[in-house]
């Protein structure tokens, strides 16, 4: 689902009058999640799931074919973690037979 037909999913179900304050509203969303990652503080929706910063641990390989070697750094990164209430909505929806284009691919 693209941005476009998001912003049109949450006017509906939201009761926004306007495409306009639905998006106004998504791209608030969206910029208060990205400051609260950026100051490493999670943020959690009870029922829908926790945006969190973690840790990933650098790693050290070799290239295929050669005798390269590379090494990569620590990094954070940002991670989502859905809660109960959305691993149970999909988990039902599968079930149901409803597959997503994504898990229609593959």
């Amino acid at each position: 689902m693209k941005k476009a037909e998001f912003v049109e999913l949450m006017k509906e179900e939201g009761g926004f009058e306007s495409r306009k304050d639905a998006e106004f509203a998504l791209d608030g969303f969206v910029k208060a999640v990205q400051q609260a990652l950026a100051k490493h503080e999670s943020v959690e929706l009870v029922g829908f799931g926790k945006f969190e910063v973690a840790l990933q641990k650098g790693k050290s390989g070799k290239v295929p074919g050669s005798d390269k070697t590379y090494a990569t750094e620590d990094k954070m990164v940002p991670k989502f973690k859905p809660g109960k209430v959305l691993k149970d909505l999909v988990v039902k929806d599968k079930a149901k037979g409803k597959a997503t284009k994504s898990s229609k691919k593959k």
